[in-house]
């Protein structure tokens, strides 16, 4: 493909020349339909289903420890042992090595957001896509080491966590391919296919460590075969997304960051107000992704002994499965009938969801625990989509209001709106992120101190409501209080 001259004018048609040192293209219109029709539109989906691939497999990567550590007992590493009897030590010690990886994921988010702009989306997609062999490798190396100590585990769990920074590069390098009417379907797209790295992970794993104990034996040495099959079979993936990156991604010289938008984004309170929602919607959903399979383990160990399901994480995927495929519905529903109406009837749902699951745990139901967390994940789903779906509509919302108030041309108003939405996309995935941090560490230390996970849930039925109350107290009253935080009804946010 030959790509476009830096000739500084807009050109109708999408015959391009290269930068010489790389993939750069040197003028990029996706707002121009006739561009869009004569190439365009054919370089950016090719652009986004790299992008997918390679951001699908950070995500799996990032999970990973979610599904290995609960087969790390049987596998000789006496500080998880008892994890399927409910043992406390254990209990807490699989949740810290779950939640590390989510950590560390979104501390990354913060720089990955700037990077795309600074080393160009090929070559950050590239570079990201070969970290993730840094754990896989370390992993697959020391989980045939029994006597290896828990601290080597947790910073291969901290290595772990690249995985989880690569959705906020993806994201922004996606952003700056596609035109405006298009960008919500191509995120959403991108976001889809890296959440289901989830429950690809979740899948995979488990029957692999299963298939490595039929092919040595039920023992520890088996268990080790198994955790290497799993960790393993990611290494040729990441290699080929690498090379795919290097040799057929493009990066555009006009994704220049722009500071003054993350300025005005960082002082705008909407900013922080939706990634305090964003915390109970994708921090939900990430973190009892990573929580589930030990959730399950710890609180019904006896499904070890039916067959089909001897390592129980062969239902965990069905959580993020669920989640991923939810995601873009709260995206379409909320176009319909507007984001904060839906992300309200989430969290409420969420709320009694958690009832659910108490209630499951106190008849030890198994059937109607997975029933209540399958209701859950679907939800977080649509929360994530309804959430990501607001943020556009606060900024657009607010750009009008401040310009009929100063006297602002309203095409100018709403490029700035534009620009700072996308600057709060990257902290909002930042801070929803952390989210999933925070419920596991809740998790942990209810179960230390309590001898229970009960208080953590039911502190999140809480928080749910409470963020049910913001979202209908800032985007739905028909007034508001404080000039700095104007209402948004009227927008249909």
């Amino acid at each position: 493909m030959t790509a476009i001259a830096a000739t500084g004018q807009t050109t109708d048609t999408a015959s391009f020349e290269y930068e010489k040192k790389g993939r750069w293209l040197t003028q990029w219109e996706p707002d121009n339909p006739k561009f869009w029709e004569s190439g365009g539109e054919k370089t950016a989906k090719k652009n986004l289903w790299f992008s997918v691939f390679a951001e699908n497999l950070g995500f799996s990567v990032w999970v990973l420890f979610g599904s290995i550590v609960t087969a790390m007992g049987a596998a000789g590493f006496t500080f998880l042992d008892g994890l399927g009897k409910g043992n406390p030590t254990a209990v807490a010690n699989a949740l810290l090595l779950t939640s590390v990886p989510t950590l560390v994921g979104a501390t990354l988010r913060i720089p990955y957001t700037f990077a795309v702009p600074k080393f160009g989306g090929r070559a950050f997609t590239a570079f990201s896509a070969g970290m993730l062999l840094f754990p896989t490798l370390g992993l697959a190396y020391f989980v045939n080491q029994p006597g290896t100590p828990m601290w080597v585990f947790l910073l291969l769990a901290a290595l772990a966590g690249v995985g989880g920074g690569n959705f906020s590069s993806s994201m922004a390098n996606i952003s700056f391919f596609f035109p405006e009417g298009k960008k919500g379907a191509a995120l959403g797209i991108n976001a889809a296919g890296g959440n289901l790295g989830v429950a690809q992970t979740q899948l995979a794993a488990p029957l692999l460590i299963t298939l490595g104990t039929h092919l040595l034996a039920k023992d520890a040495a088996g268990y080790r075969f198994g955790l290497t099959l799993a960790i393993l079979v990611w290494v040729p993936f990441i290699l080929i997304a690498a090379f795919g990156a290097l040799r057929y991604m493009d990066s555009i010289t006009s994704a220049k960051a722009d500071g003054k938008s993350y300025k005005l984004a960082l002082t705008n309170p909407h900013t922080w107000i939706m990634s305090f929602l964003y915390i109970g919607t994708f921090g939900s959903f990430i973190g009892f992704s990573f929580a589930f399979p030990t959730l399950i383990k710890a609180n019904f160990p006896h499904l070890t002994q039916i067959g089909w399901i001897s390592t129980v994480g062969n239902l965990a995927f069905l959580g993020a499965l669920v989640g991923s495929f939810s995601r873009p519905v709260g995206g379409w529903i909320s176009d319909k009938v507007g984001g904060a109406r839906i992300t309200v009837m989430v969290f409420t749902g969420m709320a009694v969801a958690v009832a659910l699951i108490m209630t499951a745990l106190s008849m030890k139901s198994f059937p109607l625990y997975l029933a209540a967390f399958l209701l859950l994940f679907v939800l977080t789903g649509v929360g994530n989509g309804s959430t990501y779906r607001m943020i556009p509509s606060i900024f657009g919302a607010t750009a009008k209001k401040y310009a009929a108030e100063h006297g602002m041309q309203l095409t100018e108003a709403q490029a700035s709106a534009r620009r700072q939405a996308g600057a709060a996309i990257g902290v909002i995935g930042a801070v929803g992120a952390f989210g999933g941090f925070i419920l596991q560490q809740a998790l942990r230390l209810s179960n230390i101190n309590f001898g229970s996970m009960a208080p953590a849930f039911w502190a999140y039925a809480v928080a749910f409501v409470v963020m049910a109350g913001v979202t209908w107290w800032c985007y739905l009253r028909t007034s508001f209080a404080t000039d700095k935080v104007p209402s948004l009804a009227y927008a249909n946010v």
